[in-house]
């Protein structure tokens, strides 16, 4: 491969990567308040079941931590898999410590 080559080669690959514009970003951002709106407002309302509102509140917590790790944290991009492999363990590990916690508290 001469120095050519790699220079085109190096060009393509260059400019077939797309860059995000900010408008997916302030997308994802109104949608986060959006999100974080209604997580405020389910507490507010106050006339709504104790447990529906926690498990509501869990919902919203979930889907903001995927939106966040998908698009600030760029994990949907190619390349991230290693990171999402470690949080995925972390998750695993921290859920088995909670479980046993509490097993061990109760029992």
């Amino acid at each position: 491969m001469t120095s050519a080559d790699h220079q085109a080669t190096h060009d393509a690959v260059k400019h077939s990567q797309r860059h995000e514009g900010p408008q997916k970003h302030i997308i994802v951002f109104i949608f986060s308040i959006i999100l974080t709106a209604i997580a405020f407002a389910a507490v507010i309302a106050g006339g709504v079941n104790t447990a529906f509102t926690v498990l509501f509140l869990l919902l919203m917590a979930i889907i903001q931590v995927l939106v966040q790790m998908g698009y600030w944290m760029h994990l949907k991009d190619r390349g991230h898999m290693m990171p999402i492999i470690f949080m995925i363990g972390g998750f695993f590990v921290a859920g088995t410590a909670i479980v046993t916690a509490l097993y061990w508290v109760w029992w």
